[in-house]
């Protein structure tokens, strides 16, 4: 189940998401948990049986720190301006920054490949939406197969998916870089790829330890602190390149 309120601390005011949580643990109540994704989103986890005031006096308690953290976001992503995708400007893949060249041919087959510290398209069509379209074409197609890689990888770690190993299914997403379906399946953003390597192993390791805990508890943390003991340095790199890695 899910609902969404506000909150206002002096003159600012924002929207929060609630998720409920089935309350698993009877003999140990937990706690609400405020959580702000890189683009600016807020959610809140609580119990199934949490009510509304309690939501409510509990983001207030935090709003304080909410505010900073969205108006740090916001004044990340002032510096950030939309793609032209002509040549001469960079793109990234996999932490590396890789000047953009488009070349006319006649051919009608078109093509992009990273070549000598480049990413060359090849094209009949060198208008902006065209050359977009097959980069983005070529970014999906290698995000593809590096989360396969990856979690070829990363899932003799977690001993729990072994068995019945998850599928990975990619989905552009503004706000979120992975999900975990109910069904067992890791979802991807395929602008994940632009990232560094150990990047994509914190998300893909994150979705992981979901299969076994479905929310973000302490038993959570833990797990993903056992898998990958360093993560909230990797995160905090994650989410600082996200307004560039997320811009198209």
């Amino acid at each position: 189940m899910m609902s969404q309120l506000k909150c206002r601390y002096g003159d600012d005011e924002f929207q929060y998401k609630v998720i409920y949580l089935p309350q698993r643990e009877k003999l140990r109540r937990r706690k609400i948990a405020i959580h702000i994704h890189p683009h600016g989103s807020v959610q809140v986890d609580v119990p199934e049986d949490t009510v509304t005031t309690e939501i409510r006096q509990a983001v207030s308690k935090r709003a304080r720190w909410v505010v900073k953290h969205l108006a740090e976001i916001r004044e990340r992503q002032q510096d950030v301006f939309p793609r032209q995708y002509i040549s001469g400007e960079s793109h990234f893949y996999l932490g590396r920054r890789y000047m953009l060249k488009v070349n006319h041919t006649p051919r009608a087959a078109s093509e992009v490949k990273l070549l000598r510290g480049r990413l060359n398209i090849a094209t009949v069509d060198k208008s902006p939406d065209a050359v977009k379209v097959l980069l983005w074409q070529w970014y999906k197609a290698h995000a593809k197969n590096t989360f396969q890689r990856r979690l070829a990888v990363l899932v003799e770690q977690a001993s729990w998916a072994r068995i019945s190993r998850p599928g990975i299914r990619l989905l552009t997403m503004k706000r979120q870089w992975g999900s975990c379906s109910p069904k067992g399946h890791i979802i991807l953003n395929p602008h994940l790829v632009k990232a560094p390597r150990d990047c994509i192993d914190y998300v893909i390791l994150h979705e992981l330890c979901h299969l076994r805990e479905h929310n973000h508890s302490p038993k959570f943390y833990r797990l993903l602190g056992m898998l990958m003991p360093d993560w909230q340095s990797v995160k905090a790199r994650l989410d600082n390149m996200s307004e560039t890695l997320l811009n198209q």
